[in-house]
Order: structure tokens, then sequence, then C-alpha cells
């Protein structure tokens, strides 16, 4: 087939909209291993959008490029806690025997080695992407045999299938993990009570966002359904790219059905039609599995028209990919990125209830969220509400890592102890824990008692453990590295204050840093945080500033004497021109000054 003949027919199965420009785009990447720039002006005539619009949305997306790639792709996570297992020497390996520099395609196209963010494979790693597909568990002897397959030019489909071996690792059941109802009971409960007795439901049970901020879920519900509209929309967020974050990739896996009951029992309550599963990119090897559930929901009367015979409950769900942008996990980029945009924030209000997809009342909430919603419309509200805290109803999945001898997928009531969460994991001599991920909090032994619940310690899921040989700093240079990759531009105290940060953390961890630059670092983290224009931006220093607060010895052990050193060394920067020069005299270095 034709690049020409391929561009019509996936542009032909959404009827040309420019609104699908990105999962376009996704579709080409993965066919010819880059967007060519022919592509992109067959795009830019079929969707009458300027070719300019379509390079900007290609260099938004990390998945995404407009230059080829290697016909085998990998990506190797660079998650720290893929990095405490050995990620960094088995890419050091891997680049070595493949004769590649990381990043840049080899002269014969036939690989290009790179690094990602977070696979969501903290449990299993370390991991890495290829082609899209997920292997697990890397150690020397599967990067030796992948790298024999590649140079074999073995296609992906045909490597052995422990590679892909991807587990659920579910080590401890609450309410949600442990239910056994059947699929459709949610949705024959609404129909039985009616739209409104079942919003009245999800209200009395207390249920609230399970991404980590905490809105009241019917209170969204409500707002989305009174408001005026020929639509509306029900978004499943089910980009979890915050780092140490894995528990939709188990949801998904196991307890789909359920998901997508929540996301049907939210259309018959706010009269949505449509709805949409935003997948994340590391998620790839699921779309398959997810596109043939919904299928069996259709066939099921479950899905569609005239859901399980009630006439006007029409509903359908398809599957949006993500391309690897993190800001995207923030509902507004990822009603941008839905619309086939760069997943810049919107400004808010008007919030996505009101004004969300295609300017229509919408409502999104996570995976976790939507599952519990589908079971409270089983079991009732007080189900629900009879476990956790006064402010934070029901359980939370907890997703954990690090140094601990179960990590896995925990699910606990809210207002459990994080001390005991060290117990249930085997976590021995630990020195700190890092919660809701990159952007989270950063755990000292002094607060283990402290729990997970929205009043006290609130999380999406990420729980990474960390033990006393560790050096923190580490952890806090991956996390700045992060956030200025994942920074999405749109705002100077994010894009410029990320990268300042990153530059002082670098300085601090070379040994070259001092308390003029701690202190820089602490006016830099507390002026993102006051007037960034996203989250990301507002809690990108969170790692800094709490580690500086509550961890110093971190610092203080790597910092000079002195009270300031700069960080450009323009001596250095000469060393080109001695060498051009043949001169390494004393007349050719900068003096310095004792």
């Amino acid at each position: 087939m034709s690049i020409e003949e391929f561009i019509s027919s996936i542009t032909a199965s959404a009827n040309n909209q420019p609104g699908h420009l990105l999962q376009y785009l996704y579709e080409i990447q993965y066919q010819y291993a880059h967007i060519s720039q022919q592509a992109i002006k067959l795009l830019a005539e079929k969707l009458s959008l300027t070719e300019s619009h379509i390079h900007g949305v290609i260099g938004f997306y990390s998945f995404l490029h407009d230059s080829p790639r290697g016909a085998y792709d990998v990506l190797i996570s660079d998650s720290i806690t893929d990095h405490m297992l050995g990620s960094r020497s088995l890419l050091d390996a891997l680049c070595k025997k493949l004769g590649v520099v990381p990043g840049v395609p080899r002269e014969d196209g036939r690989v290009t080695v790179d690094t990602t963010s977070c696979t969501g494979l903290c449990d299993q790693g370390p991991a890495m992407l290829v082609n899209g597909w997920a292997v697990t568990r890397l150690d020397e002897n599967r990067i030796d045999n992948i790298a024999e397959l590649i140079e074999s030019a073995t296609a992906v489909d045909q490597w052995p299938n422990e590679f892909f071996r991807v587990e659920d690792n579910i080590q401890r059941r609450d309410i949600l993990l442990s239910d056994e109802s059947n699929d459709g009971e949610a949705l024959r409960s609404l129909i039985d009570q009616g739209e409104d007795a079942m919003l009245e439901q999800i209200e009395s049970s207390g249920l609230r966002g399970r991404g980590g901020a905490g809105f009241n879920t019917g209170m969204k519900w409500r707002f989305c359904k009174q408001t005026e509209a020929d639509q509306r929309y029900v978004v499943c967020n089910a980009d979890e790219g915050e780092p140490g974050t894995f528990k939709d990739r188990i949801l998904l896996n196991a307890y789909a059905d359920k998901v997508f009951e929540g996301m049907t029992v939210c259309a018959g309550v706010i009269g949505a039609t449509k709805g949409c599963l935003y997948l994340r990119g590391e998620y790839r090897y699921l779309r398959a599995p997810l596109e043939q559930i919904l299928q069996q929901r259709r066939e099921a009367g479950l899905l569609g028209n005239t859901i399980l015979g009630q006439g006007g409950f029409d509903f359908d769900i398809e599957i949006h990919m993500g391309a690897g942008a993190y800001i995207c996990g923030e509902e507004s980029s990822l009603i941008e990125s839905l619309e086939g945009k760069r997943g810049i924030p919107r400004k808010r209000p008007p919030f996505p209830v009101t004004h969300g997809y295609q300017n229509r009342p919408t409502v999104v909430n996570n995976v976790e969220t939507f599952m519990a919603a589908a079971l409270i419309a089983v079991h009732g509200a007080d189900w629900f509400s009879s476990v956790g805290t006064e402010q934070s109803s029901g359980t939370k999945l907890i997703s954990i890592s690090g140094d601990c001898e179960k990590p896995g997928i925990y699910e606990y009531p809210f207002g459990v102890s994080i001390q005991d969460i060290l117990k249930d994991c085997a976590a021995k001599d630990t020195q700190a824990v890092q919660i809701a991920g990159a952007a989270g909090f950063t755990i000292p032994p002094a607060e283990f008692e402290r729990c997970i619940a929205f009043e006290d310690v609130s999380t999406g899921g990420s729980f990474m453990v960390f033990k006393q040989d560790r050096d923190l700093l580490d952890m806090v240079k991956n996390f700045a590295h992060f956030f200025v990759h994942e920074s999405c531009g749109f705002c100077t105290p994010c894009r410029v204050g990320s990268s300042l940060m990153k530059d002082l953390v670098d300085k601090v961890h070379s040994g070259h840093a001092g308390q003029y630059d701690l202190d820089e670092m602490q006016n830099i983290g507390q002026l993102m945080r006051s007037t960034s224009h996203c989250g990301l931006g507002t809690t990108a220093p969170n790692p800094v500033l709490d580690t500086l607060e509550k961890f110093p010895q971190i610092y203080e052990k790597h910092l000079k004497h002195s009270s300031y050193e700069p960080a450009f060394d323009l001596d250095a920067a000469l060393q080109d021109a001695r060498d051009i020069t043949g001169r390494d005299d004393a007349g050719a270095h900068l003096g310095t000054k004792s």
C-alpha cells in the first residue's frame, strides 16, 4: 500500500475529521517509523490544515517524529525506579552491542535506542518499549538476546513470548478488586432506579476523583448534567503518566468491563451518547484487547443503541491514543489532545463540565473513578462509604515500587498509614517514600504514621520506596530532568523555571554548588508554585523544595565550601580552541583566583 493509499484509508475511517489529527499521525508513525514531509503535505490537503500546524503537533508529542527512526524503535524507561534496578547500565550495554548512540538512528536504519519517561511497568522493571510493545524484567541476558534478534531482523511479533509478559501483580485486594458482580448489573440498576436517583447515590457515596485532586464526582456529574447542550461527552483519562503509577494498567487489563460500565452509567446519568477512553501511548499493547472488549459489550447490548433494550439509552465508546505527553494527564490538556491539537492546558474557568470536548459539557474522570462508580451503582452508596474516612470514603489503589520485596498493586481503605503499607510490601531500612509521583511528596521516617487520605497525604497512586543507602539527590535529579522534558513550554515560570532548577540540581549533584545556589532553588521553586499556568508548573518544584526542607543533608554533603561558583566553566569551553591551535600552555588557560 502506498503512503497516499494508507493516509486515505485512515482518514476515511474517521470521515476526514481534522480533530482526529493526532490519531492519524499516531498510525502513520507506527506504520512508517516517522511522519514524512510527504505525509504532512497529504494530511494538510485532506484535512484543510496548514503544514505548520501539523509540524507543531508532531513536535509536541514524544512518540511522533518527522525524521526517520530505526525500524526497531527501542525506548528504555528512564524512571528513577528503573535506574535503581540498573536500567542505565543496560542501556549502555545495548547501545554498545548495536553500535548506536542514544537517540541517533543507526546509519543502516535498522535501530534507534533511546530513553522514555515512566512506562507504567515500575513493578517489573527495568522495562522498555520496542515499537510500542512492552518488554519487562530486563537483565544482561535479555539485552544480549534482544540485540541478536534486532541484528537478525527478527520481527517483533516473533520474539519470545516471555519477553512481553506483563503481570497484574495484585498484592492486596479490598472492595473494588475483590468484587464479583456481573457485567451489566450497574446498567440494570441505573435503569431500575432512574438517572436522578443514581446521581444521588454517587453523591451520597462521597466518591471523589481518584487522580489525586479529589473533586467530588457526583458534583462534577451534576454540573455537566445541568448544563444545556445538544451533546455531552464522557471521557476516561487513562493517561497515567505520573512516574511510579501503574494501577490503570491493571484495571484496563483485568477490569476493563467495569471501567466501561462506569463510563456508561455516567453517560446515562448526564445524557451523553458519546464517550472516549484516552489511552496513554505507553499502553499501546492494551489497545487491541480493549477494542475486543468494547465489541463484546456492543454485541451483548451493553453499548451502542438502545442499551439493554432501554429506548433512548444510546452510548458508545471509542479509544484515542496518546503519544507521549505527561501534560495530557491534566484534563483540559487531554481535551485539547482529543481534538487533535497540542496538549496545552486551557485557561479555567470555564471548566470542562460546561465547555469541554468540542466546547460541549464533558465529564472527565480517571479509570479508577469510573470503576468505583460502576460498583456504587451495583451495591449502593452505603456499601462504598462504609470504608475509608469521613472525608475520604472508599478505597485507594496504590502502585508500589522501589526498595521493597513485594512491589505491585495494593488496595487499601483510605486512612491506612504509610508505615502499614511499608510493612505489607516488606520494605526495610526505609529512608524515604515518594508519594504521588514526581509531582508529589517526599516523606521522611518521622512522618510514616501519616495516612493516605485527601485530608492528609493525597495521591493518584504512586508509592516509591527508597532505602537508606540510596542517594536521594539521584531521585531529585531524575525528577528535575523529567519536568524539563515534560513541560509544555506555554508559560515562562514553568518553561524557564524547570530548566533553571535542573541546572542547579545538576550543579549540586556534580559537587560545584554553594549555599547561594540552594537559596536560588528555593526562590525559583516558590516563583514556579505561585505563577505557573497549570498544575505541572506549580508542582514541578515539589521534589526540590520537599527535600531541601526535610532532607537537607543530601545537599550539604555535595556542597563546596565556597558560597558561590559559576555554573558555566569558561576555561573548559575554550578547550576546542586549544585543540585547534595545538596550544596547552598557561597562556591558553584562564587564570583562577584562589
